[in-house]
């Protein structure tokens, strides 16, 4: 019974370490630019939609949280294509 009551208690130990640790999970995948929300892929060029951008890839509004490589956040608020 001892035996059973320490499984049982490093099973909770490790269950609450598991919701007190940030999951690694919810990175952007390694092929989105880290820059962008949401995710915008890695590419030569991205463009605004609707804008007189020459593509490759056109997106809609996005959040700018990093260096806006694409240059979509004309005016530096933190969003791009608005």
């Amino acid at each position: 019974m001892k035996n059973l009551v320490s499984v049982g208690a490093a099973v909770i130990a490790g269950f609450a370490f598991a919701i007190a640790t940030p999951a690694l999970a919810v990175a952007a995948p390694s092929d989105c630019h880290s820059s962008y929300s949401p995710c915008l892929p890695i590419v030569s060029d991205v463009d605004c939609e609707g804008g007189s951008g020459n593509g490759p890839v056109y997106t809609g509004r996005v959040r700018v949280i990093g260096p806006d490589d694409y240059g979509l956040d004309r005016d530096g608020n933190g969003i791009g294509c608005e």
